[in-house]
């Protein structure tokens, strides 16, 4: 697939994670000494969005907790259109760092991430460089168990290229992790990545965060805002509903999959976290931010049995 002129804009659409990350921190959400490092500015978002981000950051966590508990760390996590996210150095600090831990994103934000961590003691004094292995000119990074590789997701050749880079271990557990990713891919070819990894990993999880219910009157109001930003929506199409995130995966030779929206996932964080973050900031918008979480999902599909506990339950 060739590049296209609205690669910056979904590009920026980091920038813009990153911010909202940022405000919901500041504001004491969550706790996270690593992001500001890479935050441009902290203006402090609507209430509906920094608690959007919290049940997006807090589901996906109780998910890779789980993973990791079953695999007890003995695993790779593979972040894909990671961007600045801090999930390394957060598992570094928990004690629960992974046999590998691979970053992928197209190379301009990934030499951006590179300069940031060059620049910054407390997130250099955190990476493994006792093999010596360390930047890989500006785009790229092999430090221990830490990898980062500027890549187009788009390009399967790539994506394959860059996992055999960081020397990836196909008998391994592997989580693959994807934020509002697949959906600027078109659906074909992420059906092929997935038919890939599903036939190359012995025991494989992939935790998907996307957009569903795309076709209701909510739904088209979030895509004419990304068209107008020139992010062009070429996965849209599996973003119908629970179900067409669900059949991405049982469709491509996986195991099994659920999928739930963010309404349930937000009642699946303990009850004790949503009563702490819900007296940070009075929420007007009650109604938006019940079509935000009706419009935003978490799908995770497993290859292996002992996977499928990857999941809310209990």
């Amino acid at each position: 697939m060739s590049r296209v002129p609205n690669d910056e804009a979904v590009q920026l659409t980091n920038d813009d994670a990153t911010e909202c990350k940022q405000s919901a921190v500041q504001l004491g959400y969550w706790q996270d000494p690593y992001l500001f490092y890479f935050a441009r500015s902290a203006e402090r978002k609507p209430p509906e969005i920094n608690r959007g981000y919290f049940a997006r950051k807090r589901g996906i966590e109780l998910l890779v907790e789980k993973f990791l508990k079953l695999t007890n760390c003995q695993c790779q996590i593979v972040n894909m259109g990671a961007g600045f996210d801090t999930l390394y150095w957060r598992l570094q600090d928990a004690g629960k760092a992974v046999t590998k831990l691979i970053d992928l994103d197209f190379p301009n934000v990934t030499a951006r991430k590179c300069h940031f961590i060059k620049r910054h003691k407390p997130l250099m004094d955190k990476l493994n460089l006792g093999d010596g292995k360390s930047f890989t000119g500006v785009t790229d990074l092999h430090a221990g168990n830490y990898h980062i590789v500027g890549v187009d997701l788009r390009q399967r050749s790539e994506f394959i290229s860059a996992l055999q880079q960081c020397e990836i271990d196909f008998s391994l557990p592997t989580l693959f992790l994807a934020e509002c990713v697949l959906v600027y891919i078109e659906s074909a070819f992420v059906d092929e990545d997935l038919k890939w990894i599903s036939s190359n990993f012995e025991s494989v999880a992939f935790i998907n965060y996307e957009q569903i219910n795309m076709n209701d009157r909510f739904g088209e109001v979030m895509k004419q805002n990304l068209r107008l930003r020139q992010c062009s929506l070429s996965g849209v199409a599996a973003c119908q509903n629970l179900d067409s995130q669900r059949k991405r995966f049982t469709d491509n030779n996986w195991d099994g999959s659920q999928a739930w929206d963010m309404v349930e996932v937000y009642e699946s964080i303990p009850a004790i976290e949503r009563q702490r973050i819900e007296k940070i900031e009075f929420l007007d918008e009650q109604e938006l931010l019940l079509q935000l979480f009706q419009h935003y999902c978490i799908c995770v599909g497993w290859k292996g049995a002992k996977l499928s506990q990857v999941n809310f339950d209990g």
